[in-house]
């Protein structure tokens, strides 16, 4: 069921993105949690099997209200999602999805340095520099909010990418 809804959401068009900012921040927000359920963390990921699974934004963030309440009473598995702030990202960041904002004390590259090769799922918006993109990259194309996977980076940070959602991403 996770894998249809997210191809209804990346078969649904952003009907006049530029128009409508709102829509495009809504399914970008909804991506983010819904990614977890094509991914797999190492069980060292978490501190208990319950424990929160913590989606954190760093920097800016663009999503307010619409990622809390899209968020609410969401679970990754067995884990409830707990949304953390982070003013910047620094080694053993408390997350396992990571969405790097644009910030003035720290460079997307930076901050996706700071936790490379750790099992953080880390998403970013359309980065220019490979260096500035994470394991997960929002891209727009033809009017729809899709995205781009670093398969092998996501592996060495531990994490498995379903196929299915491999299959969604657009080249790179």
């Amino acid at each position: 069921m996770a894998a249809t809804v997210l191809l209804l959401a990346v078969a649904a068009p952003c009907v006049g993105l530029a128009q409508a900012p709102a829509l495009e921040t809504a399914v970008k927000a909804t991506y983010l949690y819904k990614f977890a359920a094509f991914v797999e963390w190492p069980a060292s990921a978490f501190e208990t099997p319950s424990a929160p699974a913590k989606l954190c934004i760093a920097g800016e963030d663009p999503f307010g209200l619409v990622l809390a309440q899209a968020i609410r009473g969401q679970m990754i598995g067995d884990h409830p999602i707990a949304l953390v702030h982070l003013d910047r990202v620094e080694k053993g960041a408390p997350c396992h999805i990571l969405y790097v904002a644009p910030s003035r004390g720290q460079t997307a590259a930076e901050a996706l340095d700071k936790v490379r090769g750790e099992p953080i799922l880390t998403i970013t918006d359309a980065a220019a520099d490979p260096a500035a993109r994470g394991l997960i990259d929002f891209v727009l194309k033809d009017n729809h909010v899709r995205f781009r996977i670093d398969a092998r980076a996501a592996g060495q940070a531990g994490l498995v990418v379903s196929s299915k959602l491999l299959s969604l991403a657009v080249a790179p």
